[in-house]
């Protein structure tokens, strides 16, 4: 018994020993400062190393690579110490005795020490992780959901397991690190619905932590890029996320967040002038082909100037150093900044022929976009192009893929349709979707109109295509029964081809489908019908109705859209009253969701409409919101920065003539003359020869004028003044006879010198020609522009004789005689 004891005794005291060994290794590992400690405390320690040792070990090597800059960590010299293989072999061999965080750690940490894909350690981890599955908790969960995603393992059925567990235990996820990890790595496995939930949870959380970092809103960016969902009030809630961390970050994470808007079809101005503040002050850091190229994507469209041209000149001294992905972007840049430089374009023609083998399909298809539109005349280059693209041709089975390459063969110079661009298309048509059917049938058209199909063999064989794609796009939009997955499609598809063939059929298939019309699509279905020009009363009817209904679920981003395609088709729902004042007030109630040039842009849409929000006016006519509204156009890009000051000058011009009770001046006399007097113009053979008729008519040429300018800067095509008893009154000075218009520019008289008090009873007429963009498409009703033209006019005393293109190019008045009689009957018809 006594000895029982005494060996007893013996083992635990040997126990308490290793134990306490253990625990002090375990601590000598945690407290390592450098990756060379750790390896010796592995080389002396071999044989008494457990799994908990060997996880802690790889987790204190990446920790300590973790702490340093990018560029001076030094994962290959771990990944090729001796000590490292030692850790492998003994972690591969001790995976079944892990705990579960031990199993997922450890994975996470070779991996972020960059061991190669297949790695046998990594295998053996993830099968261990994928049969606990179940059991792992949550962080764990995440953790691992990151270790696959990092793998580029995005549709395996384990993902699909893990995004099951997620869905059962949504409900209990309460942190956004955790919850945004997971979305990240299960986004191309989710349900719509499913997706749904997760955007609430997430929206929910973000709005519940006082302080979130950078990476988990940037994670959530990440996955409403991979679902390709531009939800507002999420982006919105990353974006004010951003704008905190701002100061801190670095070019990668800008030009990450500005790549992701892009694709987003996001923007936030404010975001922008920070980030242009940080990258000019800068400027000077970013001397590496790697670097230099995201300051360039980033930078370069909204520089000024003299920042403009450094960029370029620090792009032509680096460009030989470009990878066949930086020189890529650099003419995506170029593209989009609308750079004609001929030196920069030059160089990254020169050097595009080493890359050219490196490029995939699509990369290819943008690359020769980018160079035609940039106006490159490298022959050589575009013919090295031609033929890559006629492999691929050959190769591709993808239906995009050809459509793709089918189209961007169009744009090449001097190209012409190929007997085997024929058979491809054929062999395709009947996988195609609409954007693929559009593509081809963009080129084929294009060809047509430039005269390049050259034997009547081809000629015949093109017809037959085009009939058959007329086929493939009918039955395709019969077939439709989905309107949402129809929307999808209908995104990425314009031009000659759809609008001559298949609008009049896309309407009715959109009619067939008018219940399926939803708070959740009535946002691209407006923009489809802004995008048609379609006044088709049913339809615009179901969203009227729909935004009523669910007006508080809708985004007041996407009300201000809606809003824009009723008030620019100038339609009047059946409860017209009841649906602006709904929209009105939910865009009143949210107006800091709007950035200042949106809400110049949503004033000027309510004031087409006959809309002015005394709330919205005001704050828009404010010296600070003009002077913020100054900043900020700094930044966008100059197509944008003309539509937000046009419009300013619009709603100004409405609020003086239909608001005189708010007391805003009229400030944009000087805007008016710039836009005007920056190009000539000529008098158009149309004004030319009505301003003969209207002489004939009036008795002289001198008791019209041509091309007025009113106040306000309208400009009206005729104006004449016919008294109390319809008889013309002359002008007492003209500037310019009929004899002499042809060949002329015309020469606006601002101030208009001449004008004076009218007789009593005499009224000024304003005779206006209304072509065909101031009607909405197979509709004969005045859209919304024109309409408040003419209100704004008759403001001003006009009478407003409006001479739609339809009458005036009528079988009824192909004869002079006809047109006297038609202007006659409205010059002087009683009001």
């Amino acid at each position: 018994m006594l000895c029982l004891r005494q060996v007893s005794l013996f083992t635990l005291r040997h126990c308490q020993v290793r134990t306490l060994s253990n625990d002090l290794l375990l601590s000598q590992i945690n407290s390592c400062t450098h990756e060379d400690e750790v390896f010796s405390l592995i080389g002396r320690n071999k044989a008494r190393l457990s799994e908990k040792h060997v996880g802690s070990a790889l987790n204190m090597l990446w920790q300590l690579q973790k702490k340093r800059p990018l560029p001076l960590r030094t994962s290959n010299y771990i990944r090729n110490h001796s000590q490292f293989l030692t850790l492998h072999v003994l972690a591969e061999n001790s995976v079944e005795h892990m705990e579960n965080e031990v199993v997922v750690d450890t994975l996470y940490s070779i991996l972020r020490l960059n061991v190669e894909d297949h790695d046998s350690l990594a295998e053996v981890l993830v099968t261990e992780a994928w049969k606990r599955l179940e059991r792992l908790s949550l962080p764990a969960l995440s953790k691992f959901a990151l270790c696959l995603y990092k793998q580029h393992v995005r549709f395996s059925p384990l993902i699909g397991k893990i995004a099951h567990i997620v869905d059962r235990k949504l409900d209990s996820i309460q942190d956004i690190r955790i919850l945004s990890v997971l979305m990240i790595s299960i986004s191309e496995v989710i349900s719509q619905s499913f997706r749904d939930r997760l955007l609430e949870k997430a929206e929910q959380l973000l709005g519940a932590e006082d302080e979130v970092c950078f990476n988990y809103a940037k994670r959530i960016a990440l996955f409403l890029q991979n679902v390709k969902l531009a939800y507002h009030p999420l982006l919105e809630k990353c974006n004010k996320i951003f704008l905190k961390s701002a100061c801190h970050l670095d070019i990668h994470n800008i030009s990450l967040i500005f790549g992701l808007y892009e694709q987003l079809g996001f923007d936030n101005a404010e975001f922008r002038l920070v980030a242009k503040q940080l990258l000019s002050e800068s400027i000077d850091e970013y001397n590496d082909p790697e670097t230099f190229t995201k300051l360039f994507f980033t930078l370069g469209p909204m520089a000024g100037p003299k920042v403009r041209e450094r960029l370029l000149v620090t792009a032509v001294s680096m460009a030989e150093g470009f990878s066949s992905h930086q020189v890529l972007v650099t003419l995506k840049t170029m593209q989009k900044m609308k750079c004609r430089n001929s030196h920069l374009l030059k160089k990254m023609a020169s050097i595009l022929h080493k890359h050219l083998d490196n490029y995939h399909v699509l990369q290819l298809v943008k690359l020769t976009q980018y160079l035609v539109l940039l106006r490159c005349h490298n022959l050589e280059l575009f013919d090295k192009l031609k033929k890559l693209l006629f492999g691929f041709l050959k190769s591709s089975v993808i239906p995009g893929d050809i459509a793709a390459i089918i189209r961007v063969l169009a744009m090449l110079p001097s190209s012409q349709v190929e007997e085997i661009i024929i058979n491809k298309a054929t062999a395709v048509l009947p996988q195609c979707r609409l954007p693929h059917l559009n593509c081809i049938a963009t080129a084929l058209v294009k060809w047509n109109h430039y005269d390049q199909l050259h034997w009547q063999n081809t000629s015949e064989l093109c017809a037959k295509l085009l009939q058959k794609l007329n086929d493939c796009g009918f039955q395709r939009l019969q077939k439709a029964n989905n309107l949402d997955l129809l929307l999808e499609e209908l995104t990425y598809v314009n031009g000659e081809w759809f609008e001559e063939v298949l609008c009049e059929e896309t309407m009715a298939t959109c009619q067939r489908l008018t219940d399926q019309i939803t708070w959740a699509n009535v946002l691209p279905f407006s923009f489809f019908l802004i995008k048609t020009n379609h006044r088709c009363a049913s339809l615009l009817d179901r969203i009227s109705s729909v935004t009523v209904q669910n007006i508080d679920k809708i985004h007041p981003f996407e009300i201000y859209f809606i809003l824009y395609l009723f008030s620019v088709l100038n339609y009047d729902p059946p409860a017209n009253e009841e649906f602006f004042e709904n929209c009105i007030q939910r865009l009143i109630s949210n107006l800091s969701c709007f950035e200042t040039h949106h809400l110049v842009l949503l004033g000027h849409v309510l004031a087409v409409a006959g809309y002015f929000p005394p709330v919205l006016i005001k704050m828009i006519f404010n010296v600070s919101f003009l002077s913020k509204l100054d900043a900020q156009l700094e930044v966008l890009s100059d197509t944008s920065k003309q539509k937000v000051r046009s419009c300013l000058m619009k709603l100004n011009r409405a609020v003086c003539l239909e608001c005189p009770e708010f007391h805003i001046p009229w400030f944009h006399e000087r805007y008016c003359q710039h836009v005007l007097f920056k190009g000539s113009r000529r008098i158009s053979s149309l004004r030319q020869h009505v301003h003969r008729m209207l002489a004939e008519i009036l008795g002289g040429s001198h008791y019209t004028r041509v091309s007025v300018l009113t106040p306000y800067y309208y400009e009206i095509d005729f104006e004449c003044i016919l008294d109390k008893n319809k008889r013309p009154l002359s002008y007492t000075a003209q500037n310019i006879l009929l004899d002499d218009l042809e060949g002329i520019h015309l020469r606006h008289d601002i101030k208009d010198t001449e004008r004076r008090a009218l007789p009593l009873g005499a009224q000024k007429i304003a005779l206006e020609f209304l072509g065909p963009k101031a009607f909405s498409k197979d509709s004969r009703q005045m859209k919304g522009e024109s309409a408040m033209k003419k209100r704004h006019l008759e403001m001003l005393g006009y009478r407003v004789v409006q001479i739609p293109h339809f009458e005036w190019n009528s079988m009824v008045l192909s004869t002079k005689e006809a047109q006297l009689e038609y202007l006659k009957k409205h010059l002087y018809e009683t009001q």
